[in-house]
């Protein structure tokens, strides 16, 4: 099982990246995520939950997002986006990808290595 982030960097205040996040593996092969989101953590911060989207059902930001990062996944590929429009400085962080998936009554965990994202002028 591998967990595959792509598309942080350096961006100036105001400007976008967009980052993306491809689950991987046999058993990717033949379930589908249930949840697929991102969470970030900045220096001297725990880690925090920044957006979740689940099929069939209205995506979750968290406030300080909202309006300006839009979670989208594509089942086919079994991978998750997060567009990230106006950043801030305080976006700066690294962000991980987050992955749970139901098989029958057992629920398990998974994490992608991080990706760096460093909004500065």
């Amino acid at each position: 099982v591998q967990l595959q982030a792509s598309g942080g960097g350096l961006v100036q205040p105001g400007g976008s990246l967009r980052l993306s996040c491809a689950a991987s593996g046999s058993i990717f092969s033949v379930f589908s995520p249930n949840d697929m989101g991102w969470f970030r953590q900045a220096p001297g911060k725990q880690r925090e939950l920044v957006a979740s989207i689940t099929s069939g059902r209205s995506p979750n930001y968290t406030g300080s997002v909202k309006g300006r990062f839009t979670i989208s996944r594509d089942n086919s590929k079994k991978t998750v986006y997060l567009q990230m429009n106006s950043l801030k400085a305080e976006d700066t962080a690294v962000y991980y990808c987050h992955v749970v998936l139901q098989i029958g009554s057992q629920w398990s965990n998974y994490w992608g290595q991080g990706t760096q994202v460093t909004v500065s002028s």
